[in-house]
Formats: C-alpha cells, structure tokens, sequence
C-alpha cells in the first residue's frame, strides 16, 4: 500500500524517475542511498522540548523509534512540533495558546504527512494537547499509524505524602489561606515534578493516552508504561513501547489498515467508557469530540452521557483519589482494567487494533485484577457506581450542554449568588483576597474558545478554592475549561459561550444560579422578562486579539458542545 508517487520509488519508468531526481538528489544529502528509495516512508512526529517535563524525554525516544522504524525495514522522515506546557502556561495569557496548540500540532503533522507523501506515521506525544492532536491528522487523511505516548512521570514525595504538579497549585491556595507558610510551599515546589515524564494523576494526559489505547489506536500498555527509571532514563518499558511501535507500523503497511478501520463508533465507545472507569479528565469530552469529528463519526454529548450513565468508577486516582499512574502499572497496567471491563461486558471486543488484532485477543492474556488493593476497585463494590464521575448538564444557562465532575463525591442540588469575573485572573485575586464565601457560585465567563480566546483551563482559581478549603462549598461555572488536575464543584465548556451571546454573558452580580443534578441542568433563577431586558442592550466584546494566531482561532473555532474543532 504506498502513497508516494512512482516518482519517489523510480521504479516505473525512466522519464518519471528523471522527472524527480532533483528530489532523490536531496533526500542524498540528508544521508539516503539506493535501497532507501525502496523502503516504506515512515514518518515521525516528535513533539521535544525542553520546556516541559511531558516532552523532555521523547528526543531521546524518537531516536530509539527512528532506529527501531529502520531496523523494522522501514525509513524515516523526523520532524519536531510546537508543545506549549499547561503547567508553565497555567493562570496567565499564555495559557490561551494551549488549546489552540492541539490544531497546530495537527496541521503541523498533515504538513509533513501531505508534504512528503508518506506511506505511515507514527507521532509521539506527551504534555496533554500533544495526544490528541497526535492523533487528528492520522483520523483526519485516514492514514496507516498509530501514536505512542511517552508516558508519565514518577511521583515526588515531601514528608512522607506523594507529590505531583496539583500538588504546587493547591500549595498556593493553602499558603495564602494561612495554612503552610512559604518554606512548605518552596519544599513542595522543589518536589512535586522529579524528572521527565507527564503528569501522573488520572489528568488529562494519562486519561488521553488510556482512551487512545483503548480505542485501538496505540499499543497494549503503552498508556501506564512509565517515561523513565529512577535515573531519569527512559524506562525499559517505554523503550519496548517503542520498537514494538516500528514493528507495529510496518505490520499495518503490508496488511492495509488504515486510521478509520480502527475509529469505529465501537471504538470510540470503547475509549469514553474506559476514561470514565478511571475518573478521567473533562478535557476528554472536548478531545474526544474532535477525534470523532476528524473520523468522521457522530459523537455528540449527549451520546457522552448515555456512557457516562452506565459506567462504574473503578480507579482511585488523583486528583479526587489517592493513587498515580505508576501505582497502576505495579498491578498489571491499562491491560488489567480494560480486561475487567471486557470481561464485564463494559468493553466492545471485537473491535480491530493496531496490533492487527481484535481488543478481546491483546487482552486475552492480561493480568486479573489483584485482591487487596484499593487502586481499581471492583466492579461489584466501585469506588462510586454508575453516573457519579462526569455529568453533562443543559438547562438555560447551557443549552447546548456542560460539564460537570463530580469523581465519585456525593453531591447535592446546588444554588447560591453568582459571583461574576469577566477573566479568570479576576476570579483568582478574589479568591485569594478571601473575598468568595461558602456558598457562593463563581462565574468566570469570556473565556471559552472564542472569548478567550482558546478556552483557558482554571487550574488555578479552582484550585485556589481547594487550598482555601472552599472546594466542597463554593461552585465554579465557566465556559472555559479545567484542568486534569481540578476537582470540587466545578462546571466547565458552558456553551453557548459568552462571547456569542449565551446566556452566561448576561448573569449580573447576585443572580440566583441552581445545579439540578436530579433534571441534569444548570439554571440562571431570573424571569424570562428581565433576561429578554438584558439581552436587548448586550453587545459582544470586541475580540481581544485582530492578528495573529489567536485571531485566527477565534474565527474559525467550533463550539466547546463540538469539541472546539477548527477543520
């Protein structure tokens, strides 16, 4: 199965192997010979950097991959893409770049794909917005590949207690509540993030790479096989990972299975119902959507919440629980959980992978969950049953659809006074000030895809609540995003956003605001009159930003109820 053109291979016709011998030529210079020309071209996209932990490891990866591709019998053509941290970006403007790096690092990837007529691609991913933009393009030209992520970091530890990124965000709060004093939140600092590898709670990396993989799209194990050893070096499995990936590439080449083979409705079925077995990231719904809409499937919301109805909560994971991804793979790994879910009936396994296989024969010899421990609970006695993980809400203030988690917690009907913040910066001086009570419902609003734009996390206000010890008693409704790492009472892709005239953007100061969770909807307590008033003289803000890449996005982005998708 080749995409390159007879022109590349030379192997019909004199007049088509002149027509590119300039393009021979210079494929010579960067170290081709004759039987190159005859092998299959195999890209690689390798997302380094050395501005984030996530990506810090995976140059040293993508040479192992580039060896492990041409010993497989293959050829490589290597090439980097923009990463922009989460963590580094977090609670500042350049936090709006970070959502619109996954349609960059997509188009970044279909550049090189298109540009060079490859015949396979393998991308690597790590930080969060790597993985599923790893993925887009391979769905969007239905491409021969799959993406290997490069796994997550080991945990820190301070006084006995292990430490992880949230770690230092909830610091912040709980030193300005006056609970730690600035030596603690500099000791936590100092250790929560110990060496290379993504975040290792059940965030929005690791709850990427384990829907990927169930979905069929990366190979068995993958998601839970750790970045790097204790010496920081990339681990034994993770170098595995990748030679099996070469291998894997090559295999999918000679038998003709492409992307969509894989991405089934099945398929995607099978990734929504691990992720939230787990008590994955809301980022999951938005990422999910936009896979569907590159594979051309339907997946709507409320197709979400059909799954998320019927789904168990088995995993015990920060940041509502207690345990890391590397306290997962001491018991057997993805592979472990995703064999309970089969066996249970969770799990569609008849559905193709790229291992050639069907998910039910990867999973044939995987480990049974172990007794005696309290990482994944069983399915008999869950660590919260059905519906208690990811909610999705309408009502007036979301007719399109929200988001709400709720990680196994008992919840209760919420109402209280909005609290309202045209920015999230707002929100956090105030939360911090000590200026938001229990009770209070914080609205922080132009700050969704377009708004914004680029739909910011609000990592640091919701954890600001947590470490002030407002997170079972203060709610945060935005029609930006969250965080992995977020937890407590928190309501996120509202939408329609303000910036297009929904109805968050005509909450004032004091508005009644209901969580119903027995309706599933989320309600601003004023008469149709006064919103019809209200309505009558709003006018959308001017956009932030008329040039650029930002001002790009903010024309072209979808709806968050769309996956906030710009193709």
């Amino acid at each position: 199965m080749k995409r390159r053109s007879t022109e590349i291979t030379g192997r019909k016709g004199t007049e088509k192997w002149v027509e590119r011998t300039a393009a021979r030529t210079m494929l010579r210079a960067v170290r081709f010979s004759d039987a190159d020309f005859d092998k299959p071209l195999i890209a690689l996209a390798v997302p380094y950097t050395n501005g984030t932990p996530c990506n810090d490891h995976l140059r040293a990866l993508g040479d192992l991959v580039q060896q492990a591709i041409e010993a497989a019998g293959g050829k490589a053509i290597v090439f980097g893409t923009p990463v922009v941290s989460d963590g580094i970006s977090m609670g500042s403007e350049a936090m709006k770049y970070s959502l619109v790096s996954r349609e960059v690092i997509a188009d970044s990837i279909e550049l090189m794909t298109e540009g060079y007529r490859v015949d396979a691609v393998i991308t690597l991913s790590g930080c969060d917005k790597t993985i599923p933009a790893a993925l887009m393009p391979i769905a969007r030209n239905n491409l021969v590949g799959l993406t290997l992520y490069g796994g997550s970091i080991l945990p820190g530890e301070y006084r006995g207690q292990a430490l992880n990124i949230v770690s230092a965000f909830e610091a912040i709060g709980a030193h300005c509540a006056g609970k730690i004093d600035a030596d603690e939140l500099h000791a936590i600092e100092c250790r929560a993030c110990p060496g290379a590898g993504s975040c290792a709670g059940m965030y929005t990396a690791n709850t990427m790479a384990s829907a990927i993989e169930a979905m069929g799209m990366s190979l068995p194990g993958a998601a839970s096989n750790l970045a790097v050893d204790a010496h920081n070096a990339l681990s034994a499995d993770k170098q595995e990972d990748g030679v099996r990936a070469a291998r894997a590439v090559i295999a999918l080449l000679k038998a003709g299975i492409s992307a969509r083979a894989i991405m089934t409705r099945k398929a995607f079925e099978n990734a929504l119902t691990v992720a939230w077995a787990l008590g994955g990231s809301t980022n999951a719904v938005l990422h999910l959507l936009a896979l569907a809409h590159e594979a051309g499937n339907e997946l709507t919301l409320a197709d979400i919440e059909q799954i998320t109805a019927r789904v168990p909560l088995l995993g015990n994971f920060k940041p509502f629980g207690q345990y890391v991804m590397n306290d997962l793979h001491a018991i057997g790994g993805l592979p472990m959980v995703m064999k309970l879910l089969l066996d249970a009936g969770f799990l569609h396994g008849d559905c193709l992978t790229v291992t050639g296989k069907s998910l039910a024969e990867n999973l044939a010899d995987a480990p049974q969950r172990p007794p005696d421990q309290e990482i994944i609970f069983s399915l008999e006695q869950p660590y919260a049953p059905a519906g208690r993980h990811i909610r999705v809400l309408r009502g007036n203030l979301a007719s399109e659809g929200c988001v709400l988690k709720i990680s196994g917690k008992e919840m209760a009907n919420f109402n209280g006074p909005a609290r309202v913040f045209e920015r999230e910066e707002e929100a956090l001086a105030a939360i911090l000030a000590g200026q938001i009570k229990a009770g209070d419902v914080v609205v922080i609003r132009y700050e969704g895809p377009r708004g914004g734009p680029g739909m910011r996390e609000m990592l640091s206000p919701s954890s600001a609540l947590m470490g002030a010890g407002l997170g079972k008693s203060v709610a945060l409704v935005t029609d930006g995003r969250f965080s992995g790492g977020t937890h407590g009472i928190m309501i996120g892709h509202v939408a329609p956003e303000a910036q297009v005239g929904g109805l968050l953007a005509l909450v004032q100061e004091g508005d009644r605001i209901e969580i119903d969770l027995d309706r599933g909807e989320l309600n601003l307590e004023v008469p149709e009159d006064a919103i019809a008033a209200r309505r009558a003289t709003w006018q959308a803000p001017a956009p932030r930003y008329l040039r650029g890449v930002l001002a790009k996005y903010a024309r072209l982005v979808s709806s968050a109820s769309m996956g906030a998708v710009t193709s």
